[in-house]
């Protein structure tokens, strides 16, 4: 059973993701993003951008990793081997650029329990190192109940 004393708090936060051009343009191409500010500098310079704009899902890439390792933490007792995704949702406040160094603080707002089924929801707030929002981004993830 996931420990519910969990629910409320909030991670420490991360040490800073240098968000790299090359970065940029791998997932851009990876999900058939063509985009000219995800791919060509001069192009987001022309757009107003002061470099490469990640497409908004780049987020996953950096925040995933810090998720998956909370839920494998044996303290916690989520069982991540059936685990799906129930949810998920990213708001921008601004959008990522390349050279941006994201900091990212996990907070576990809600586990229930429904149907069999444990249910937890996490946000990531991302901040740039001057503490400013970029993004926050919800995820729903599902695994199955121990059984009785």
């Amino acid at each position: 059973m996931p420990d519910a004393s969990y629910v409320g708090r909030q991670l420490p936060p991360t040490e800073p993701y240098q968000v790299g051009r090359e970065k940029i343009r791998e997932f851009a191409t990876a999900i058939g993003e063509d985009s000219p500010v995800c791919h060509d500098l001069d192009a987001a310079r022309a757009a107003g951008h002061s470099d490469l704009v990640a497409p908004p899902t780049f987020s996953v890439s950096f925040t995933m990793p810090q998720i998956e390792a909370f839920l494998r933490d044996p303290d916690f007792g989520w069982d991540y081997s059936r685990m799906v995704h129930g949810d998920q949702s990213i708001t921008l406040h601004r959008p990522i650029h390349g050279g941006d160094e994201l900091v990212t603080t996990i907070h576990v707002d809600d586990l229930r329990t429904r149907a069999g089924s444990h249910m937890l929801t996490l946000r990531c707030e991302v901040v740039d190192t001057t503490g400013e929002p970029v993004l926050t981004t919800k995820a729903l993830l599902v695994t199955q109940a121990e059984a009785a």
